[in-house]
This record gives C-alpha cells, sequence and structure tokens, in this order.
C-alpha cells in the first residue's frame, strides 16, 4: 500500500489523534492557522468505522472554513488513501 506519511494514534480513551503539524499540510494550510481555527471552534472533524469496502478502516473527514481532506485509515493508524476537496 502506499505510504501516505501521516499516522494516526489511539489515545488513553481509545479515539483516534494525529499531529496537528501533520494534518496542517493535508487541507494546505499553515499548522498555526490551523491551531488558531481550531482553537476558535472553526475545524470540524469525524472519524467512523469503515463500511463496505472500507470495511475494518476508519473514515476520517476534516473540514476548515475553505477545504476539506478525507482519508481512509487502516486500524494500525496509517493512512491508506486520501483526498483533499476544495470548497
Amino acid at each position: 500500500m502506499e505510504d501516505h506519511g501521516m499516522h494516526f494514534e489511539r489515545d488513553a480513551r481509545g479515539d483516534w489523534v494525529v499531529d496537528p503539524e501533520h494534518l496542517a499540510a493535508r487541507p494546505g494550510i499553515n499548522p498555526g492557522h490551523l491551531r488558531h481555527e481550531m482553537r476558535l471552534g472553526l475545524v470540524t472533524s469525524r472519524i467512523e468505522a469503515g463500511q463496505g469496502i472500507d470495511g475494518g478502516c476508519w473514515r476520517v473527514a476534516v473540514r476548515t472554513r475553505k477545504t476539506a481532506w478525507q482519508g481512509i485509515i487502516g486500524s494500525d493508524g496509517n493512512v491508506l488513501s486520501e483526498r483533499r476537496i476544495c470548497s
């Protein structure tokens, strides 16, 4: 599988987390700007168990005011596929 260079980890509660520095490059914004928008509540994210052909994986979506990023992550936290969506 292709290496997409970003890895998600599980925290103590079992939630998926990722370094904002790595995530910022995905929608193509500055890491500092992403953190600022996160503090203002302008960044939304959703992670859900994959269905159908994505079964056994997780679907992740992150949306900012101007762009969005979607990815499929394996149970090991590695990004298997991804796409950027401009609003």
